[in-house]
This record gives structure tokens, sequence and C-alpha cells, in this order.
């Protein structure tokens, strides 16, 4: 576990359990304490695979792209992005659990592609009443980081034992979209084994998006994470050796961040800087797009 302190905000993040980390990147807790001169902060998410959060009522208010913002449920599900999410946050706790597509495959009986680019109540939608009794008993828990992590590796060891029945090709086709060498559709679908149109179903029920703009975000986000890493680093230093120019990339980025580079290196960034830094120092990968995945057992 590690922490990165920031204005009044502390981000946890841990592993899962060596048996979970097929279907789970990490899990993370934030604490923040805002204060009377500011008592509420924002930020931007970047696009990311599915996304469990708990926080208490009023915690969070959230807008995925062009969206409005709107509170954040207690228990909020955030589908898989391609779109930037804009967050204010106010002062409180809370717990998130990053999937795998894996994960979302095997743990939630749904398609990943009807939660694309939104968020809903996890409480009031059926398709994840397996994660209830861990929401519930981590709202009546008493605070203790290690109790918590306890009880969510536990719980998630419960629900694992499922199957998913695209599993060696959901696995296969998330390694290749994490090789910076994949960058064609055609290259994907042979690098897997599949033709197009079968890989083209697979990802949008398992990644919630199409093969082509799949490749897209992830060129896109290996230039992010080197700039998360370090701030001062100039756009033409960071950017992925598959885009043709500096204006491929800006065009690129308006496109998943809804910005130009510029107006996001300008922006401050209380909790993505940290997060990226402390992400890297557990799991090796400043952002969650980018975890290789594990074959599971």
């Amino acid at each position: 576990m590690h922490a990165e302190t920031g204005n009044a905000i502390a981000i946890r993040f841990a592993l899962p359990s060596a048996e979970l980390r097929p279907y789970v990147t990490t899990y993370y807790r934030t604490d923040v304490v805002c204060s009377a001169s500011e008592p509420v902060l924002e930020d931007f998410l970047h696009p990311e695979w599915p996304n469990l959060r708990l926080m208490p009522e009023g915690m969070s208010d959230s807008a995925i792209g062009a969206a409005d913002l709107r509170q954040s449920p207690a228990f909020a599900v955030t589908g898989p992005t391609s779109v930037a999410t804009r967050f204010r946050i106010r002062s409180g706790r809370s717990w998130g659990i990053g999937l795998m597509p894996l994960g979302w495959s095997a743990l939630v009986d749904a398609p990943a592609g009807e939660y694309a680019d939104r968020f809903v109540d996890g409480f009031a939608d059926p398709a994840f009443a397996a994660f209830h009794p861990l929401m519930r008993a981590l709202q009546a828990s008493n605070g203790d980081f290690e109790q918590e992590l306890a009880l969510i590796d536990q719980h998630m060891a419960l629900l694992a034992d499922r199957s998913s029945d695209h599993a060696v090709a959901i696995t296969a086709i998330n390694a290749a979209l994490v090789d910076p060498e994949i960058a064609s559709v055609a290259s994907l679908a042979d690098r897997v084994g599949m033709n197009v149109r079968s890989l083209e179903r697979l990802a949008r029920r398992a990644f919630g998006f199409p093969p082509k703009l799949l490749l897209r975000r992830q060129r896109f986000l290996r230039s992010l994470a080197q700039f998360m890493l370090d701030p001062s680093m100039k756009w033409l230093s960071a950017i992925d050796f598959q885009y043709h120019d500096q204006a491929h990339f800006v065009r690129d980025f308006k496109r998943f961040m809804g910005m130009s580079p510029s107006a996001y290196a300008a922006l401050d960034k209380p909790f993505l800087v940290a997060a990226a830094q402390a992400r890297m120092a557990i799991a090796g990968e400043a952002v969650q797009g980018l975890h290789e995945p594990k074959a599971a057992r």
C-alpha cells in the first residue's frame, strides 16, 4: 500500500490478492478534508475501465463527457469510458474497486457496452446486486483501512469463482491492447486469432467499445500516463510513437478529454497526479487502462 498526500487529500492504493488480479486492477481509498475557504475540489478523470465506488451521499458530483454534473449515488458504478469524467468532491471517505474487462464480464451480468460512458446507482440496478452486501458492510465500517481492505478482498474472492464464457479470448484481447506494437484492428484480430466481426462483438460486450476506438484510446492513455508521472514534461516528449505528428495527438486529446493539451496542463489536478504516482508505485502503471491482464486460473 502507498499513500500520496496533497492539499487535505490522501489516496491509498492496494493490489487485490493474486487470484483476483485477472478481475481487479486495484482497490483505492480516498480521504478528503476540504478547507472552509475551498469546500469543493474539482478534477478530471481520464478514460478508464469500469469502477465501483462507495462514498457518502452528497460527497461527489460527476459528469461524463458533455453531460451536466449530477450527484453521484452512494454506490456509483461507472462503465468503461472513452471520454473524460469531470467531478467535484467534498470532504469524506470513499472506496473504489477498479475492474479489468474480464472482471466485468465474469462478475456483472450485463454487457459492458450497455454501461459505456455512463454511471448508474449500483443499489438500484439489479446487475450489481452481488456487490450490495459488501457496500452495506463498508457503510457500517469504522473506517479502519486494513479491516476494510480485507473485507473487500474477501467479498471479491467469493464472487470470483464465477467464470466468463470468453475468459481466454478477453484476456488475449486485453493483452494485445496494452501492447504498443498493435496499431490496427487487423493486427489485433490476427494476434488473438479471431475474425474481425467476432472481435467487434466481443469487444463491445466485454470492453464496451469497438476495437478501433479501444486501440485509439490505448495510444492516448500511453501518452497521458507519461505526462501524469511528470507534469513538468513537454507534451512533445510524452507523445506515443504511434502518433504521426503533434496535430494528430492534439485531435485525440480533444476527443478523449474534451479540451486541448495546453488547457489540461494548466488545470489544477489535486487528485489525478497524486493518484497516478500512487498507482505507479503499487501497480507499476500510472493509469488503470494500461494494467496488463493476468490469466484466470
